[in-house]
């Protein structure tokens, strides 16, 4: 088979590679699209460690099962399917307890960091689990549903996030994870959603997905704009989807006393919070690790269009590109949300 193997820093290679076979209890799945995850651009320069080459990317996908295991229950050739990209092994404490994203043997597809090497889905074919895969329903393109992996982390933080109904609620970052939150909450049942960012663009498209209120995230008076938005108290609950200082501080203060705070974003190793400002106001802090099992109840959101996915697809590509689509998305593409790799 056909498949981009990154092989080096910054190297890509469009090459021959074995085609896997599917284990007993695997699927078999011809690839029909695949999305470039902003870990797999970052991956690609070697800083992470967790795309150690050799080493086929891609977490972000859809397709259509060529082959199952003699174990495989509920699925057979000709299906059309989506997956998590999240493998859990079913057996240890979380997982049955219900924390499949926190389990013990956990591996993530199209990973390699020095413990498991799992190759991904930018290649004609892929090989996955059968119980982290979800059929698509009718209406559902492959493109949509190469995206549900990504839905599936904004409403697994909506799910993390207590509300009552017409809370009112700030998001802090609109890229896709935070426009998927940003919907999910109003599903969920929230009152009043406000967005900020640095995007022009983005917090246009916050708009079109439902908030109420947007806010650049660099006019000088921000935490005012935003308590004029939220009312004096704060917002009932805050998440925050980027992952760096400052945007952890915004959500942070803007958070009422007694509210919640949902961390989504992981862009930097750390940060440092005044500890005081916490206990006394008595917050609650809520850490989003992937999904939790939303893979099908995303598909179902998206095909029936309570969940709208389109706008983040900003171009698409075929595989063969591979080196220039990656070259170009790390150097920066103002606007790109996902590059999405078609395959004929």
């Amino acid at each position: 088979m056909k498949a981009l193997v990154h092989t080096a820093p910054f190297v890509l290679e469009y090459t021959d590679w074995p085609k896997p076979e599917p284990g007993p209890e695997e699927l078999l799945v011809r690839v029909r699209a695949c999305a470039i995850c902003g870990s797999d651009i970052k991956g690609y320069s070697g800083v992470t460690g967790r795309r150690q080459p050799p080493i086929i990317m891609g977490h972000e996908a859809a397709g259509v099962v060529e082959a199952v295991g003699d174990q495989v229950a509920g699925f057979t050739p000709g299906d059309r399917v989506t997956f998590d990209s999240t493998i859990y092994c079913r057996l240890c404490h979380y997982c049955q307890s219900g924390h499949l994203n926190l389990c013990d043997h956990r591996e993530v597809l199209g990973v390699s960091e020095g413990t498991y090497r799992r190759h991904g889905a930018m290649a004609e074919y892929v090989t996955v689990p059968y119980w982290i895969a979800a059929k698509m329903p009718e209406g559902l393109s492959f493109a949509q549903a190469a995206l549900i992996e990504t839905a599936s982390v904004g409403v697994h933080a909506a799910n993390r996030t207590p509300l009552t109904l017409n809370d009112t609620v700030v998001i802090v970052g609109a890229g896709a994870i935070g426009l998927v939150a940003l919907q999910a909450m109003r599903l969920k049942g929230a009152g009043k959603l406000i967005v900020t960012d640095l995007s022009p663009s983005r917090l246009e498209m916050a708009r079109s997905m439902g908030a109420d209120v947007t806010i650049p995230a660099d006019a000088p008076d921000l935490i005012d704009q935003l308590r004029l938005a939220t009312g004096p108290r704060g917002a009932d609950a805050a998440l925050e989807a980027v992952g760096v200082q400052a945007t952890f501080q915004i959500a942070l203060e803007i958070t009422r006393k007694g509210g919640s705070l949902t961390l989504i974003g992981n862009v930097a190793p750390e940060v440092t919070m005044a500890l005081q400002n916490v206990v006394s106001r008595e917050l609650t802090i809520y850490g989003v690790c992937a999904s939790n099992g939303e893979v099908a109840d995303c598909a179902d959101l998206i095909a029936s269009g309570r969940l709208n996915v389109d706008p983040f697809i900003s171009e698409y590509a075929h595989l063969e590109e591979g080196q220039a689509v990656f070259d170009r998305l790390y150097a920066g593409v103002e606007g790109n949300i996902r590059t999405v790799f078609v395959f004929d």
